[in-house]
């Protein structure tokens, strides 16, 4: 690489929808010449910002998959990437803070913190990335920076530090007072792109020196260099920014800049401060685990000379294949050269080695540590390791949150059907957080997802991408049936067609099972039984003295299996049944083994009724997470939906709520959940059990399935 590994850094643009972050890096490539003209977000002009290279994205004015660049300022490499703020995207958000250095904290200065600010926060910690705070849109109405600064205390709990004061606020916002340098930066011309540098304005003198020695205060808590510059009364402007930059690498400070980018003012001086204050990849510490003895840990160093370790952390179905993002944590790559994946222990040669420009791509012979590029031609997974053979490490993971909203799709003719399926492939592979699977009950296939929008996103691009039109629809609940009281069975199947006939009785039992119960021991080598617990099933074989040929006994068994799979009450899988067999007689010539299943299935048919048969439905173990303000608000949405509440655990400002829920009663919980809580919750979901419906909701299940049937039968 030409540049040196310390003049490179690595930053995200993170921030909750709508607060500007596109708009932003459309400023940054305009002010460091990657492009020469502005364009809006919403695309009114036809073209839309460059990072949104999607169709969609500009058609909404929304991000929707995180887009990486590259750009020179001075004599810094910044490569960016610029995420997406809504909640249903934030894999893309995830997989970005895994790989960077440090970050560009995004805050609306109307709005402040917001719910997605928080879950931002949370993986920067995570991934213990140092960020600086852009609180933006300075030139709106109702603007408060300082307000924001609070929330940044209050609710993110960080401690923030204003290195800038604004020149005016709303729509009289002129600029920044720079409190390092104690200048004042007016911003003008077409874009923006003419700077004054000036005295601070004399209105604004005492106040900037007020906040000039409150950052002095607030850095001198972490730097014994600028105390003691303080106390000698020469302190200078590479003391501070020293500090600044040591305090924000340490995580002990979020320095807090604003300005407006969609103004165009303020820009500038936030590059400056990404060159001074946000750390190269030599600052920040990276660890491998040995594939060997995974407690072993392996620091890797941000220099060329060592072995090569590249991590995968997003993949895109390129026009040339698989195009895959990768971060260089240590060594060097050429064009040409062989590397191994660790997962798969594979070799692959890189053929085309690229920097991406959103989607354009820029070839390069060559790459070193610390850098974020992309090559063409492998087949990998996110989150796969790759080195040149001479290490067996891998990285470790990111964090991939669990989906929480699913739908069922069916495509409307063959040609769809063909193409969903390679749809379904590529966002599969793409995306951790989309899933799809067949249900083996139903057929149908459910995809998941992070949230309503998410979902949508998909489907219209299966439609647009992939020609691929689906009808969508919530999926069927997996319901169950079951018995509830112990009954007697006897039945005799008889049938005469001329020639040998069928001939079967059989007696006995049908309880209810418990799998806790044991089985009982063996009465001698003759005694069969099969025992299906497992999907709650159970068969007892108690004949004696031969009264059913022992041959006959695994029929009867089949045959009463076989009734499991659709219940009497709504056509549901049973579950929980014990049948035993003490009973039953047998002809010399017109008994069979088909003759003892249709035996079985004919008691089967006579006797479900009369066990007190039940629907059981999937209850779900659900963990919503949220302000403790909330808790209210989220207790009400629960128990609207039948759910019990389990017990809630508070923290500082967070509370977690446990609760158990009926599956049917969560499809569209997200979308609630967000309204109940402006968009400050989240929740987990998991199966816990099955447990009986309610009468209502039982009698309503059940003529709605005698509708069915009634409606197939004069079909």
């Amino acid at each position: 690489m030409s540049q040196e590994i310390s003049r490179i850094r690595n930053i995200g643009i993170s921030a909750h929808i709508d607060s500007g972050k596109t708009t932003l890096t459309e400023r940054i490539l305009f002010y460091t010449k990657r492009i020469h003209a502005i364009h809006d977000v919403k695309g009114k002009d036809g073209v839309g910002a460059k990072m949104d290279s999607m169709d969609l994205e500009r058609e909404r004015g929304i991000t929707i998959q995180s887009a990486a660049t590259f750009c020179e300022w001075g004599n810094t490499h910044i490569n960016i990437i610029d995420t997406p703020g809504h909640v249903d995207f934030t894999i893309e958000v995830e997989r970005a803070m895994r790989v960077l250095d440090g970050a560009i904290l995004v805050l609306c200065s109307v709005a402040g913190v917001q719910s997605q600010s928080l879950t931002v926060d949370r993986q920067m910690r995570r991934y213990g990335v140092p960020r600086i705070a852009f609180v933006n849109k300075c030139d709106r109405a109702g603007a408060n920076p300082l307000r924001v600064r609070d929330q940044l205390r209050e609710k993110l709990r960080v401690n923030p530090v204003l290195i800038q004061l604004p020149i005016g606020l709303e729509h009289e916002f002129k600029g920044v007072v720079d409190l390092v340098r104690m200048r004042g930066l007016t911003f003008s011309g077409e874009n923006g792109e003419t700077i004054t540098d000036a005295e601070i304005p004399a209105e604004m003198m005492d106040e900037a020196k007020a906040a000039r020695e409150a950052m002095l205060d607030a850095l001198s808590m972490h730097s014994d260099e600028l105390t003691e510059a303080m106390l000698d009364e020469k302190v200078t402007t590479e003391i501070i920014d020293k500090a600044i930059r040591e305090a924000t690498i340490g995580r002990h400070i979020v320095p807090v800049m604003m300005g407006s980018a969609y103004a165009n003012k303020a820009v500038q001086p936030l590059l400056d401060a990404v060159e001074r204050y946000l750390p190269c990849p030599t600052d920040i510490v990276n660890e491998a685990i040995q594939v060997a003895n995974e407690s072993e840990r392996l620091t890797l160093e941000s220099t060329a000379a060592k072995p090569l370790v590249l991590l995968a952390f997003k993949l895109e179905d390129g026009r040339f294949g698989q195009l895959t993002y990768l971060r260089v944590y240590q060594g060097k790559l050429s064009k040409g050269d062989e590397i191994t994946n660790v997962r798969t222990t594979k070799r692959h040669k890189v053929g085309r080695l690229v920097r991406m420009h959103s989607d354009e791509m820029e070839d390069i012979q060559a790459t070193a540590a610390g850098d974020i590029i992309a090559i063409f031609g492998v087949d990998c997974n996110t989150g796969d390791t790759f080195t040149d053979g001479e290490l067996n490490v891998t990285m470790t993971s990111m964090h991939v949150p669990d989906p929480v909203i699913s739908l069922t799709i069916t495509p409307k003719d063959n040609k769809s059907q063909i193409n969903m399926g390679k749809a379904l492939r590529r966002f599969t592979k793409e995306d951790p957080t989309f899933r799809v699977n067949t249900d083996e009950e139903t057929g149908e296939v459910i995809v998941r997802g992070m949230g309503e929008l998410h979902l949508d996103v998909y489907i219209e691009r299966m439609k647009r991408e992939y020609q691929a039109f689906v009808d969508v629809s919530p999926p069927a609940v997996a319901y169950r049936e079951t018995i509830t009281n112990s009954v007697e069975y006897e039945y005799t199947h008889k049938k005469q067609t001329g020639g040998s006939g069928q001939y079967g009785k059989v007696g006995g039992t049908m309880t209810p099972l418990d799998p806790e119960v044991p089985m009982p021991e063996e009465k001698g080598a003759q005694r069969q039984h099969r025992e299906l617990v497992a999907i709650g099933y159970r068969f007892l074989d108690q004949i004696v003295g031969g009264i059913i040929p022992r041959e006959f006994v695994p029929s009867v068994d089949k045959g009463f299996e076989s009734m499991m799979g659709k219940g009497m009450l709504i056509g549901a899988p049973v579950r929980g049944v014990q049948l035993t067999l003490n009973d039953g007689a047998a002809h010399q010539v017109d008994s069979s083994d088909i003759a003892f299943k249709e035996a079985a299935r004919g008691a089967w048919r006579a006797t479900y009724m009369k066990a007190g048969p039940q629907i059981l439905e999937p209850v779900m173990k659900v963990a919503v997470e949220g302000p403790s303000e909330m808790q209210g608000n989220v207790v009400g949405v629960l128990m609207q939906r039948r759910g019990m509440i389990l017990g809630t655990t508070e923290g500082e400002a967070f509370c977690r709520i446990d609760s158990e829920v009926p599956l049917a009663e969560m499809f569209g919980f997200s979308t609630v959940l967000r309204s109940a809580t402006q968009g400050k919750a989240e929740f987990t979901m998991e199966f816990c059990r099955y447990s009986p419906v309610p009468n209502a909701i039982s009698e309503k299940l059940i003529s709605e399935y005698k509708a069915e049937l009634e409606a197939g039968r004069k079909k």
